[in-house]
């Protein structure tokens, strides 16, 4: 089992920055990826950026030159730069190893004026 816990969300102008962090615990050593998605009320979760750990890092193209991700199987960042209204949702983090994949309870981001 691997339990997550997501921080570092809030509110926050255009064009600010916030950086997430997701701290996991529990059996991390098979854990190959880590992952944000974020989700709006009433649309399906969406893909952010994706982590594979000692491989290479994606990015979503609607995020591209804006965020950027980072860490290990202890802790994975997603580090956001010049938000916009349109990045408001929820941001989950995820880890996957060979026997499932595990979610944390989400981190509410809100970009407003």
């Amino acid at each position: 089992q691997v339990q997550l816990v997501e921080s570092g969300g809030g509110l926050v102008q255009p064009g600010g920055s916030l950086t997430l962090s997701c701290a996991a615990s529990g059996r991390l050593f098979s854990i190959h990826t880590l992952a944000w998605y974020r989700q709006v009320p009433g649309e399906q979760r969406e893909f952010v950026a994706r982590l594979l750990i000692g491989v290479n890092t994606e990015m979503a193209d609607s995020v591209k030159g804006r965020f950027t991700i980072s860490g290990d199987r202890n802790t994975v960042y997603l580090y956001m730069n010049d938000l916009q209204p349109e990045d408001t949702a929820v941001y989950y983090c995820t880890a996957v190893e060979p026997g499932g994949q595990y979610w944390g309870q989400g981190t509410q981001v809100t970009v407003s004026s």
